[in-house]
């Protein structure tokens, strides 16, 4: 099909060029932009792409944001008539709109795969993803294959987010329709929280694959498709443009055992466990339909590529009314279970009394059908409640069945309704909440009261303590400066603002996986514990305070021996979490394989580690000058792993000075790559050896964004400004999962 929105841009410079008789080489571009504002010209970096991009330090800029800094989503939530909202979407459920006609009259079905595909694209490995900030809004989740007509349904829930404004996210909106539509249905959900705040911009910083092309075979992320954990990290679904694995089998090959290969990986790469996944499987499909009664390949173009007159909806459809039962989004038709508006154990009455083959939908794709099925027991057309239809099976629903595993799980739910019911419910509402982050960020009168392990815990810590005895007290101690900033740094690295998990709160630092971890220096972190934990005890505070406390010390030993006073903020009352409220599994995936602020990488990767420091740094929620001043700061104090002097650029290490900036930036050194991929750093006249680097100590020199920062801080008038940067950036670190305060 003709891109229609290429033939109209063409026809504008045409006429430019008309009206502008003096155009020149530039024939067929507009004078004024050359093409440059719209995607399809080369932008400027482009000229250089080994170039290190910065941009994910700058996505979401508060540039973007049109509310201005001042709005408080938890203020606004305040306001929000939450049952009112709820009645809303409740009676939204069965007012079919003629532009979008909703199926059998009810738009249940669309409203739970809305939530679906926008909470289900959250991965463990990095926490990004997820319905936390209402990204499907945006591409490329906007226009992926797998959200086909999704477009659709967040305009039919425009009125009810007109009504409420800013008192309620389409972030939250999004997920609360598809837990409504489970409630109008008949499902008792396991509860509901507000406090999933909008961005206002794609978030270019998530890496969803290196595919050139939708659906391409999902052999290209994995090193051996057969083994299924062999995907590359930290992908998840199994092809761009899928949230979870094809339905039609791998590679659109239906083998319901090796789907159950890909389906384990992929969920448990999402956080699920085998009962939460048959659970999600089975109650998913117990209501709504696929879409598959016509040509997709006659699809217009997604939501991102439409024209203007689209209006921001896209894959328009010319077969017939193409909606109704004329819909096609994934390609298979048909609906799972006798009352696809209803919630019942009709899933696995369907998938279990019968005997499935496979067939062809209308629109070509493989799906399973029944060989012999009742005529009562076959789901009505969602236009003619007359006419029934032949129900489908997806092949991740057959492998419910044919897999051992899932097979038994399957089969005591069957049995028992109500212990379907729960799992099902628990499961919604962890596939739902899981990048929500702690109870402190959650709103509203259906929060649940009960602990989950997957919500990472923390109890509340104590306030009333006198804060200059504690440090006192550490400062007293044979602790030197190295390891009380270190210590304090390795507990708070952890912060991931894509999910809210880790950080300083919580001191989970001193429990398994956390304390064996090779990042954490565990002999160090022991010796460092076995002081500091028996001070807490004697002031009756947390562990966790008292390492903040003890990196504040050590900041602020290294501001006195730079010369200068200056204190570092500090915000008491954090709690120590506990062993059986960690789940160690879950937490592997946080552990730091490289980290350059304190120069360490685990081994060799192919990202570059230049490249994994922006990525530890966007989790963090710093910015490309904080991470400038922290790096230069702990450079210089000294809490290298292992001791490394690379990068050290200082004759008094343990101070917080900016000799970092100084010497990276004075010419009179020459810069000498080794062997072992290290560098040297050589007195241009005299051929001494001055200072050992490596990459990551050297791009903050090289790169022109970076070395402006360098240049900054090298400045002989600012000394005491690069001081109260690295204690602003140090304590926005230290403070990063303090949502209570």
């Amino acid at each position: 099909m003709e891109n229609s929105t290429t033939n109209s841009a063409e026809s504008i410079h045409a006429e430019n060029q008309e009206l502008n008789p003096h155009g020149g080489s530039g024939s067929g571009k507009c004078p004024f932009m050359q093409g440059a504002i719209t995607t399809t010209e080369t932008s400027v970096t482009d000229w250089w792409p080994n170039t290190l991009n910065l941009d994910i330090l700058h996505q979401q800029d508060s540039k973007t944001n049109p509310l201005g800094a001042d709005f408080d989503y938890q203020e606004e939530l305040k306001k929000l008539d939450v049952e009112a909202l709820k009645k809303d979407v409740h009676e939204f459920m069965t007012d079919s709109q003629d532009w979008w006609p909703a199926d059998w009259g009810h738009y249940g079905g669309l409203m739970i795969r809305m939530a679906w595909h926008s909470a289900g694209s959250y991965r463990l490995a990095d926490g990004r993803g997820g319905g936390g900030t209402g990204n499907q809004r945006f591409a490329p989740l906007n226009s992926w294959p797998d959200n086909v007509s999704l477009d659709k349904a967040r305009r039919l829930l425009w009125p009810i987010k007109k009504k409420y404004g800013n008192k309620v996210s389409w972030a939250d909106l999004i997920i609360l329709a598809g837990t409504i539509a489970y409630e109008n249905m008949g499902l008792k959900s396991y509860g509901f929280a507000f406090g999933r705040t909008d961005i206002w911009h794609p978030e270019k910083d998530v890496y969803w694959g290196a595919e050139k092309e939708w659906l391409a075979p999902s052999d290209e992320r994995y090193d051996n498709v057969d083994k299924p954990d062999t995907m590359e990290n930290p992908l998840a679904s199994v092809q761009m443009g899928l949230i979870y694995v094809n339905p039609e089998g791998v590679n659109g090959k239906s083998d319901p055992l090796k789907t159950a290969l890909q389906i384990r990986e992929t969920f448990k790469r999402m956080a699920m466990n085998d009962e939460e996944t048959v659970a999600l499987t089975a109650g998913g499909h117990t209501v709504g339909k696929t879409h598959g009664n016509g040509d997709a390949s006659i699809l217009g173009a997604d939501p991102e590529s439409a024209d203007v007159d689209e209006q921001g909806l896209g894959w328009s459809n010319p077969t017939k009314s193409g909606k109704g039962r004329y819909t096609v989004t994934s390609g298979l038709e048909g609906a799972w279970t006798t009352h696809p508006t209803k919630w019942d154990n009709g899933f696995f009455e369907m998938l279990y009394n019968h005997e499935w083959e496979l067939r062809k939908s209308p629109a070509g794709a493989t799906q399973w059908e029944p060989v012999s099925i009742k005529e009562e027991d076959k789901p009505v057309d969602v236009e003619d409640l007359t006419t029934r239809l032949n129900p489908m099976m997806t092949d991740a629903d057959m492998a419910m069945r044919m897999d051992p595993i899932y097979n038994e799980i399957s089969l005591k739910f069957k049995d028992d309704f109500d212990a379907f019911s729960d799992a099902f419910a628990r499961a919604w509402f962890k596939l739902t909440h899981r990048d929500l982050g702690p109870k402190d960020r959650w709103f509203g009168p259906d929060v649940p009261q009960e602990d989950l392990i997957w919500q990472d815990p923390i109890p509340k810590g104590n306030n009333d303590y006198n804060v200059d005895a504690v440090k006192a007290k550490i400062a007293s101690t044979d602790l030197s400066i190295s390891e009380l900033v270190s210590t304090a740094w390795d507990s708070a690295r952890t912060y991931r603002g894509s999910d809210f998990r880790g950080g300083t709160n919580g001191a989970r630092i001193r429990l398994a996986p956390q304390n064996a971890w090779e990042a954490n220096e565990p002999t160090q972190l022991q010796k460092v514990l076995e002081v500091l934990e028996p001070i807490a005890a004697e002031f009756n505070i947390s562990v966790a305070d008292t390492i903040v406390l003890a990196g504040n010390v050590g900041v602020e030993k290294a501001i006195k021996n730079s010369g200068m006073n200056i204190s570092v903020p500090y915000t008491s009352g954090r709690g120590d979490a506990t062993q059986e409220m960690t789940d160690v599994e879950s937490f592997e995936s946080l552990e730091p394989l490289a980290d350059g602020y304190r120069n360490y990488q685990k081994k060799e990767y192919v990202v570059s580690p230049e490249e994994m420091l922006l990525d530890k740094t966007q989790l963090l929620g710093l910015t490309a000058a904080e991470m400038t001043v922290l790096v230069g700061g702990m450079r210089v104090i000294g809490t290298n792993f292992g001791g490394t002097k690379h990068g050290v650029f200082t004759e008094n290490e343990g101070a917080l000075t900016n000799d970092f900036f100084v010497n990276l930036t004075d010419m009179v050194y020459e810069w000498k790559s080794q062997k072992d991929g290290t560098y040297q750093i050589k007195n241009r006249h005299t051929g001494e050896v001055k200072y050992t680097a490596t990459r990551i100590d050297l791009v903050f020199g090289s790169n022109s964004i970076l070395r402006a920062y360098s240049e900054l801080y090298a400045q002989d008038d600012s000394k005491e400004r690069f001081v109260t940067d690295f204690v602003a950036a140090w304590t926005k670190v230290m403070n990063a999962n303090r949502f209570d305060i």
